[in-house]
């Protein structure tokens, strides 16, 4: 064997893995489809960032075919036609690299949905087959290794903690986060300090957060985010018993007759077909491109492809439900004390709602709910110009335009909040292979449908409504919210679910595929259901608790 252990991806479900493995003495390797970037490699460069999809594959070379529900029916596009990134973070560390932090716990009662709610009518809901308190520990450790900041406060939906705090304190934020709490506490809601998974203070090699003005959808230049490649990845190359091989693209696992992986081809920076064999293989692609992998990878005990022998991999994909909102605080409106202290640059909003995680409402009935996070509009200024060229469908160009510009960047900050609800999973939302499309290795692409369940849209309305009364509270003008069936690519979970009817999942309750019992998968791609918060602190947890398994196994 070359190696105890190889982990294909490197991102929030990958770094767990090959940190626990790498410091138990095991000799781990890490193929990643994307380039190696460094923290010197991550400066604030808008263009690269927002513009030039510097952190997605070339859709030429990589595209997928996304099937889109229209007036027509289920219509099939290329991301190479439609120009569309479905895809975040193809590098080492992944889209964790780029990700805002926002580290929110699942709650008891995501683990059981089915059994808190009871079913839905066109939704494929199921209680985990494990518990909250089956991965608290792990959320704890996330919270320690990772590098999680904040402050833990009371209110209605507060899950049970090992720990009475976060192991950091909170970032520093602006003030309009206690024009939030005081409007909250007016209406008679709970403002929460948003935990970040951003260093406030230095440890080991990484500097605390510089409030550089440009954090989510940016690599981090002063490694205080806490993404795979910082802080799981860096340390574990320290050990010396971790090598990560960069571009190098994964194109299949072969497989024995017993089911058992033996091997793993890919194609090196140079297009050569490489192999790698090992003891343990693990797959953490992000949901969509690990599915592909796994139905590209026929075998004999696997003729549809690993772990499809029931035909439940790419099944009950998911993304996020949910949308987001808008309002303008006019400095017309404020005093010229007010307008200084919003007016500072780069200091967080940070503050959350969950008073509506489960939702009781005489018109509902008791109902799963979600999250709202609240935020400043992104700083990116060549994308916020770029959206004010249009007034009324019709194109501005020359004075007017400079006008418009002037007004929106000079009058008035734009206070955002985004919204976090299931998508529940259904038969319209999957990931197979497309029959025609192929990548420029030759090797059939991801065709995925993105269909939503008209209940994700119902309870993301619910929400935003909530978060409008927050700002019309606070004295913001000009408020508009949109919640949409369409989903946010760098959310993405489901896929090959686990559970304990290897006719019904893919994986079993510690991540192993059911018929490949030297195979695990610890990227989003576990969830069966996914809860209404981001889900990468519960990937990296999940991770965690699996690599406990795979050390017992080797």
């Amino acid at each position: 064997m070359d190696f105890d252990v190889c982990i294909i991806g490197s991102g929030a479900g990958a770094g767990p893995v090959a940190y626990e493995l790498a410091h138990a003495g095991y000799e781990v390797v890490v193929l990643e489809k994307g380039p190696w970037f460094k923290t010197a490699d991550f400066s604030k460069d808008e263009l690269g960032c927002c513009r030039r999809s510097l952190f997605t594959p070339t859709l030429m070379d990589e595209p997928q075919v996304i099937e889109d529900n229209t007036e027509e029916g289920w219509q099939a596009e290329s991301t190479y036609d439609s120009g569309i990134d479905f895809w975040n973070g193809n590098m080492v560390g992944g889209s964790s690299n780029v990700m805002s932090g926002y580290f929110h716990r699942l709650k008891p009662v995501d683990f059981r949905l089915l059994s808190e709610f009871g079913p839905i009518e066109g939704a494929h809901i199921v209680d985990w087959p494990i518990s909250y308190e089956d991965l608290e520990p792990y959320y704890a450790k996330v919270e320690r290794i990772v590098g999680v900041s904040g402050k833990v406060v009371a209110h209605p939906h507060l899950e049970p903690r090992s720990t009475s705090d976060y192991p950091y304190p909170p970032l520093a934020v602006n003030e309009v986060a206690h024009w939030i709490d005081k409007a909250a506490e007016e209406l008679g809601f709970h403002s929460l300090p948003t935990a970040r998974a951003i260093l406030s203070h230095p440890r080991d090699q990484r500097n605390s957060c510089y409030y550089s003005n440009f954090c989510g959808s940016y690599g981090c230049s002063s490694d205080a985010k806490g993404s795979s490649r910082a802080a799981l990845l860096n340390p574990a190359l320290k050990t010396g018993r971790l090598q990560i091989r960069a571009r190098a693209k994964v194109f299949r696992l072969l497989s024995d007759a017993s089911g058992r992986v033996n091997e793993v081809r890919y194609h090196d920076a140079g297009g050569h077909v490489q192999k790698i064999t090992a003891k343990i293989y693990v797959v953490a692609c992000q949901a969509i491109e690990t599915a592909r992998l796994l139905l590209s990878s026929t075998g004999p005990a696997h003729p549809e492809g690993l772990g499809n022998n029931h035909g439940q991999v790419g099944k009950n994909l998911l993304f996020s439900g949910g949308g987001s909102g808008t309002g303008h605080l006019y400095f017309q409106n404020l005093t010229p004390d007010q307008i200084e202290k919003i007016k500072v640059p780069g200091l967080f909003v940070n503050r959350s709602l969950q008073d509506w995680y489960v939702i009781d409402d005489p018109q509902w009935g008791r109902a799963k709910g979600g999250t709202i996070d609240f935020l400043w509009r992104h700083a990116n200024g060549i994308t916020r110009a770029n959206r004010q060229k249009w007034e009324e469908g019709r194109l501005l160009y020359g004075l007017p335009l400079k006008r418009k510009m002037e007004k929106y960047f000079k009058e008035a900050r734009h206070l955002r909040f985004e919204v976090f609800n299931d998508w529940l999973p259904t038969d319209d939302c999957f990931v197979t292979l497309d029959p025609k499309v192929k990548d420029k290795w030759g090797d059939p692409v991801a065709r995925f449908r993105i269909g939503y369940h008209p209940r994700d849209l119902k309870v993301g309305r619910y929400l935003a409504d909530k978060a409008e009364m927050v700002l019309k509270q606070l004295g913001a003008r000009d408020i508009s919210s949109g919640i949409s069936g369409f989903p946010p690519a760098n959310l993405q979970a489901g896929g090959c679910r686990f559970g304990n009817d290897p006719a019904t999942s893919v994986l079993d309750k510690e991540c192993r595929v059911h018929d490949a019992p030297n195979l695990f998968v610890t990227d989003g791609s576990f969830m069966p259901t996914g809860g209404s918060v981001p889900y990468t602190f519960t990937i990296y947890a999940n991770a965690f608790r699996v690599a406990e398994s795979i050390k017992a196994q080797l």
